[in-house]
């Protein structure tokens, strides 16, 4: 078991009153770690759309890219209406290949289903 300093030796040791300052620090950052531990971030949930999606829109998907993958467009819903995004390349990820992003039919609407690289 460590020994404890008396006051005598404190004051010995740390004459300008580090002591106290250092153990309210201590405390302080003791405190601000526990408390950051018990943050819980509950994932989004996905909006639901009563609206069904329009049909996609017709793209000339360009000539292949090396080291890339095309994502192609795909509609989103912005405030209360579809929008339409072009597709685009994405860099390739070694090692992976790329799943589309789509609409899937969930509690009487739509939700979309975000693209992600699949092993």
């Amino acid at each position: 078991m460590p020994r404890q300093l008396t006051p005598q030796t404190r004051d010995r040791l740390f004459p300008d009153g580090t002591a106290g300052r250092m153990a309210a620090a201590s405390l302080t950052a003791a405190l601000l770690c526990l408390s950051l531990s018990a943050c819980v971030v509950e994932p989004a949930r996905p909006a639901v759309v009563r609206v069904a999606p329009p049909p996609p829109q017709v793209e000339v998907v360009p000539a292949p890219r090396p080291g890339h993958v095309w994502e192609g467009g795909h509609w989103v819903w912005r405030e209360g209406r579809y929008v339409w995004i072009p597709g685009h390349w994405r860099a390739v990820r070694v090692g992976y290949h790329w799943v589309p992003g789509h609409w899937a039919a969930h509690a009487g609407g739509w939700v979309w289903m975000e693209g992600h690289w699949a092993p």
